[in-house]
């Protein structure tokens, strides 16, 4: 029992074990000489006593319980209030790390947009670079076809050109004998076909240097006819610069118009007074101021040499 009281007096209870404690041994001491009492009237009392004390402890627990509870529900429990502030914390906590993570991954999407981006106009230029070499070598390849065909037009401009005869017809006497007929063998063809003007600007281009300025003609393909009188290759030093723009003709650092008034030069340092009267592709029309008649000069012919132009006022 004696036991049972001190355990008591360690819980909430201190006053209560403490009037119990000085009531019971008080009644034991008043009677100390009470031989009547019996040992089992003693055990019963302290045992109602003992379970007394237990009621009196649920009931007290029970309360306090019914107290925390009515606490909980409006709120206002220690407990719940330290709680929801530790929870309160762990949420504004994993906000901010969310804004956190939410601001870092956008600046990780706006890096790899400019790094994207600069790849993409980085490739674009690189295509358009590309690109454009790729036009320039076409044109390049172009350019040197066209530069062999109008060589192969200068080489042959010459032969080509067919210069009428201009002949006068005498009315023929009474007394004249009837004039034979000249039997003059056929003319021959000198022209060259296209595969043999072909060979022979190959081996021209292989053939062509400076230090070779005698070399002839005859000598460039066996398809050439024998008959063909050779003629030296000019040096390319004494060529002339003469070039077609916009109509007009740029000779020897010179420009020349359509009804400009000239001086036609030959190797034969015969000197004509002309007029320009037409300015084509690859050519020019001069009419004399003689006699009107027209001739025709070709792009090559003044660049190898064959005719000079020089300006004169016109009259």
């Amino acid at each position: 029992m004696k036991a049972a009281v001190s355990a008591y007096n360690d819980g909430p209870y201190p006053s209560l074990l403490s009037v119990f404690e000085v009531d019971f041994f008080s009644c034991h001491s008043s009677f100390p000489d009470t031989e009547d009492a019996s040992e089992t009237d003693l055990a019963k009392h302290d045992e109602d006593d003992y379970v007394e004390i237990k009621e009196q402890m649920y009931q007290d627990k029970l309360a306090s319980l019914k107290r925390q509870l009515q606490q909980l529900h409006e709120g206002t429990l220690q407990e719940y209030q330290k709680r929801m502030k530790k929870l309160d914390q762990q949420y504004k906590e994993r906000l901010r790390n969310a804004d956190l993570f939410l601001q870092l991954e956008t600046e990780q999407v706006e890096r790899n947009y400019i790094k994207e981006k600069k790849a993409a106009v980085k490739e674009f230029d690189d295509k358009k670079v590309e690109l454009k070499e790729n036009l320039i070598a076409e044109l390049e390849e172009k350019k040197k076809m066209i530069e062999n065909e109008k060589l192969t037009m200068e080489l042959t401009g010459d032969s080509m050109e067919v210069k009428p005869i201009m002949t006068r017809k005498l009315r023929r006497r009474p007394n004249d004998p009837v004039p034979i007929p000249d039997k003059r063998r056929k003319p021959l063809n000198y022209l060259l076909t296209e595969e043999q003007i072909t060979e022979d600007l190959k081996t021209l281009n292989k053939l062509k240097s400076p230090k070779r300025p005698g070399m002839f003609i005859s000598t460039l393909s066996p398809s050439s006819p024998e008959h063909i009188p050779s003629t030296p290759i000019e040096n390319p030093s004494q060529r002339y610069e003469a070039r077609i723009e916009d109509g007009k003709l740029y000779y020897d650092k010179r420009w020349y118009h359509k009804s400009q008034a000239i001086y036609l030069e030959s190797k034969d340092n015969t000197k004509i007074s002309c007029v320009i009267s037409s300015v084509g592709n690859n050519e020019i029309w001069v009419r004399k101021t003689s006699d009107s008649t027209k001739m025709r000069i070709y792009l090559g012919q003044l660049q190898r040499g064959a005719f000079v132009i020089r300006r004169r006022s016109a009259a």
